[in-house]
């Protein structure tokens, strides 16, 4: 497709946006703008975009599709700015944001005419920054689109020019989006950190805390590492849905602590079969709400070399790795050692070689 994309906000959204459309529209012409002029310029060097913004009123009035991929609190702002410009009768303006109904609310406040559908790609990484960006990140993810009440009949215009992403397109009411959101993500989210604060607490009076939490318990919380500007924001737009859910947890909390005073041994063991049952029963290789990690484990033998031999084999078959933790010491062995990927398929084509070539491998299930 033919036209002009304006990227407002050039972080790892934004930026694998950017590159996720240039891929699959070549003949597009991407223009960035971002408040940190350094973002907008790595952004250019990298040829993420193709022109960085100089005057961000002309780029929004050359524009066929806005894309707003900045925190939601920003995003009102730069709404009411843009309705103040004279854009393109055609426009298709969207968001990334992961609350929705105080978006679509404005966008039907200041938008009878102008085309207006909120946008959630369901992705991200644990680095930020332009200079993450990937044209694949949203891969195989879900795509959440919130259409105004005027904006439905150009959803499946807005999809071609969000081929590239290769995501799973879901139309959503707005408040159907925030609810499940909360549940899958944000009090997710709420709770990582409510566990990390809590070990921490206990850590002032018990230093080995800090010595067994660096295994599993880390791996666990992965999410509490995420900015907490950002989720500052997203508690406040998602407020009453997270203030209803956190109630229900409390009651289940406070159901399940009487189980265990009672100690019903029946009740107990149902409470955690139901967990399991219901987490076993959910896809394994389908990307959520909060994003995969995709993570490979390796026994690793007490040898000279033993890490640079893993490493410098997957080198030498163009296989990718993130980061290598070494997460426990046991008799005989240096460890055992994970290997975070950035994409499913490299995380396979590294499990086939290394057991290929005798090393034990498996999976977090």
């Amino acid at each position: 497709m033919r036209g002009n994309v304006l990227i407002v906000g050039l972080g790892l959204i934004g930026g694998s946006l950017a590159l996720a459309i240039k891929n699959k529209h070549p003949e597009a012409q991407i223009y960035g703008y971002d408040k940190r002029k350094s973002e907008a310029e790595t952004a250019k060097s990298l040829q993420i975009i193709d022109e960085k913004v100089t005057s961000f009123r002309k780029s929004a009035e050359l524009a066929d599709v806005i894309i707003l991929a900045i925190p939601v609190l920003q995003m009102k702002r730069v709404m009411r700015q843009l309705a103040g410009f004279d854009l393109k009768e055609n426009v298709i303006i969207t968001d990334t944001g992961s609350t929705k109904n105080g978006i679509m609310e404005l966008a039907e406040e200041l938008w009878q005419e102008v085309t207006f559908i909120g946008g959630h790609p369901m992705a991200g990484s644990h680095k930020t920054g332009v200079e993450s960006a990937k044209a694949y990140l949203f891969e195989n993810a879900y795509y959440i689109l919130t259409p105004t009440n005027h904006a439905s009949d150009r959803v499946d215009e807005l999809k071609q020019w969000l081929q590239g992403v290769n995501a799973h397109f879901l139309v959503l009411d707005t408040a159907e989006h925030d609810y499940v959101t909360g549940v899958v993500s944000h009090f997710p989210h709420i709770m990582a950190a409510g566990l990390v604060n809590q070990a921490s607490k206990y850590a002032e009076n018990h230093p080995l805390v800090n010595v067994l939490a660096a295994g599993g318990f880390r791996d666990i919380t992965r999410i509490a590492s995420a900015s907490p500007e950002m989720w500052k924001d997203i508690m406040k737009q998602n407020q009453a849905n997270l203030l209803e859910i956190v109630d229900d947890f409390v009651e289940e909390i406070l159901d399940f602590k009487q189980v265990l005073e009672k100690g019903n041994d029946q009740a107990i063991s149902e409470f955690f079969a139901d967990a399991k049952e219901y987490r076993d029963s959910l896809p394994v290789r389908s990307k959520g709400a909060i994003p995969s990690y995709y993570d490979l484990y390796v026994d690793v033998m007490d040898v000279p070399g033993a890490i640079a031999g893993i490493t410098t084999l997957l080198a030498e078959h163009g296989i990718s790795l993130t980061n290598l933790h070494i997460i426990e010491n046991r008799e005989g062995l240096l460890g055992v050692m994970r290997i975070s990927f950035q994409k499913d398929e490299d995380r396979t084509k590294a499990q086939d070689l290394l057991r290929m070539n005798d090393y034990k491998t498996f999976e977090a299930a």
